[in-house]
């Protein structure tokens, strides 16, 4: 009675002190193995982190308390967890790796402002922008192929590689640029490409300077000990002109097909118009040619007895012939007038012969 008392004095059930004082033993008992087991676990996890595989388009690089201890291609890497040994993984040798150069591209937010917006300022007026040799303006994409060949410089360089490679190809760019007129970095005018064969092979051969400008300056900063450790391998280049300049080709085009239509039309009127002359000369020629060969049969027609007659006259054939007809057409000659007046020079007389009466 004694104890139960107590026992409900003090708000506890009726149970022993020896079996509470076990309770709590077994749940700590186990709040142990449980932490146990977990931090083996962990460790057994960061024990192994550093092991796995890496894949044949991929080469890991080892780097021990900082500094680069080995490489290691394809295959099953074992190295140390962090902070002993850190693993960083690369492209492998014989992969290529893109890249589009962002550094030559203009913003949209200001590529369709227009000249005479008050969105364009001195420092955003020529951003993508590159200047010809022959103080044109055009616009270069570039999409870069490069591969790693120096893994230990690349890895040191690590986020440092892509900025400083579009500063190169953006130089590169500049170099190439200004070293051409804007017909061998583009079709710019396409009236020209059929007559300049040199212009066509300039495009051609503008992917390769590209390559070897951009090459050549990895390999002055390898000899300035500062490699990036990669190689171009080839570029893709996508020219174009500013959208200004589009829309003025553009108007310009427009002007020039309408300027054929015209020279095209007046040439066809003009063609109508020689060949109605031609046909309205051709019928004038042969008009005044008949005209001409009917007025010569006529005066052949008139004058062939009096050639006749000249003929005669030339020879004296027949010395009376003029006498003779002279009586013969005289009769006709008076008879058709209304009157005659004869005047002898030798004397003052003169005689009137009366005509046929009207």
């Amino acid at each position: 009675m004694s104890l139960l008392s107590a026992s409900k004095r003090n708000g506890q059930p009726g149970t022993s002190p020896g079996k509470s004082q076990g309770h709590w033993f077994q749940a700590g008992r186990l709040a142990f193995i449980a932490l146990y087991i977990l931090t083996s676990v962990t460790a057994i996890s960061w024990l192994v982190s550093n092991i796995r595989e890496i894949g044949p388009e991929s080469r890991a690089v080892v780097l021990r308390f900082g500094a680069i201890d080995r490489e290691q291609n394809s295959g099953l890497l074992l190295a140390w967890p962090q902070p002993f040994e850190k693993v960083v993984i690369i492209p492998s040798a014989d992969r290529v790796v893109d890249r589009t150069v962002k550094a030559l591209i203009r913003p949209k937010s200001i590529d369709y402002s227009g000249l005479d917006s008050g969105i364009l300022t001195d420092a955003t007026a020529g951003e993508g922008y590159l200047l010809t040799g022959d103080s044109g303006i055009v616009q270069l994409g570039v999409h870069l192929y490069y591969k790693v060949t120096d893994p230990y410089a690349y890895v040191l360089q690590g986020k440092h590689v892509n900025f400083a490679l579009d500063r190169l190809v953006e130089r590169s760019a500049v170099v190439i640029s200004a070293s051409r007129d804007l017909d061998t970095i583009l079709v710019a005018r396409p009236e020209l490409v059929g007559s300049s064969t040199k212009a066509a092979e300039e495009r051609e051969k503008l992917r390769e300077d590209l390559v070897k400008q951009i090459n050549l300056r990895l390999a002055q900063l390898t000899q300035e000990h500062a490699s990036l450790g990669i190689k171009v391998a080839r570029v893709d280049i996508q020219p174009k002109l500013p959208v200004e300049t589009v829309d003025a080709f553009n108007a310009v085009l427009t002007a020039s097909q309408l300027a054929k239509q015209a020279i095209a039309k007046a040439n066809n009127k003009a063609a109508s118009t020689l060949q109605a002359a031609n046909q309205e000369a051709d019928r004038i020629l042969q008009e005044a040619n008949a005209n001409a060969s009917e007025r010569i049969a006529n005066a052949q027609a008139n004058t062939a007895s009096i050639l006749k007659l000249a003929k005669v006259q030339q020879v004296n054939a027949d010395p009376g012939l003029l006498w003779r007809l002279y009586r013969q057409r005289i009769t006709t000659l008076l008879s058709q007038a209304g009157s005659v007046s004869t005047v002898d020079p030798k004397d003052d007389a003169k005689l009137i012969l009366q005509g046929k009466q009207p």
